[in-house]
């Protein structure tokens, strides 16, 4: 949150009514077009002074990931999918989230938010008022970053402003029908790369030559100098380092944390 306050703060000063996005490096977008349309109509319901995400539509009972419950309709021209957020939701157990598949009323949460430099500003000063403060100092006099900075707490514009927005009615959320991934995983990994020629089912970070297959699908990234064979595991994830060797489930592999 601190990042994204600072970037607003400083919008803030070059033009009140900017509109600010933040969204993750690491995510994959598969039609750019799609997205590009997502955007304006979440910049449409922004300039009405909401806080706004993009919520994917499941593909499958994720865990790892929050969720965002659909409201009603937010109505605004230029943004028709445009709906209101009644809920985010952290990473719910699976017989949860196969609830919210079946419901078709939960999107999940990408970390992607457009909404109005300002609004973000005077939506965070309600919860936590000194953090603006020390925003709207460093945005005045970055030079005094160095000294100011530690006293920003540690915390995600989730926690800080959209959960409790939500809850006042100041969220929007649009929802997007694209082929997104975070590459959270290694699960998440395998699905943007190319399956291997020469191990048909098998997604292969390093080199080929150091993976003997038979009957196995998943990713496995050999890269501790030693050949990784598989016979037989479907849906295998397989981490070879130097140090240390992990095999577990695509399934499972958000569990690893908690290892």
């Amino acid at each position: 949150m601190p990042a994204i306050g600072y970037a607003a703060a400083v919008l803030e000063l070059r033009d009140p009514d900017a509109i600010l996005g933040s969204f993750a490096a690491d995510h994959v977008i598969g039609d750019p077009d799609a997205f590009r349309d997502s955007v304006c109509q979440a910049i449409s319901v922004a300039k009405q002074g909401a806080l706004v995400t993009l919520g994917i539509k499941p593909s499958y009972p994720a865990t790892g990931y929050g969720y965002i419950g659909v409201g009603e309709p937010w109505t605004v021209p230029g943004a028709p999918a445009a709906r209101h957020v009644d809920e985010f939701v952290e990473k719910p157990a699976r017989e949860i989230a196969d609830g919210y598949l079946s419901s078709g009323s939960y999107l999940w949460n990408a970390g992607m938010f457009v909404v109005r430099a300002t609004s973000l500003l005077e939506m965070l000063a309600q919860w936590h008022p000194q953090m603006v403060a020390t925003l709207r100092k460093l945005a005045a006099d970055p030079t005094r970053l160095e000294e100011l900075w530690a006293e920003l707490p540690a915390i995600a514009i989730d926690n800080a402003v959209a959960e409790p927005a939500a809850a006042q009615g100041q969220v929007a959320v649009v929802p997007a029908d694209f082929p997104w991934d975070d590459v959270g995983d290694f699960a998440s990994l395998a699905a943007v790369l190319e399956e291997s020629t020469d191990h048909p089912g098998l997604r292969i970070l390093g080199a080929q030559d150091m993976v003997v297959s038979r009957d196995t699908s998943g990713v496995i990234a050999a890269h501790g100098g030693r050949t990784v064979v598989t016979l037989g595991i479907p849906d295998v994830v397989v981490i070879d380092t130097p140090d240390a060797i992990l095999v577990t489930t695509r399934e499972r592999v958000q569990d690893v944390k908690e290892s």
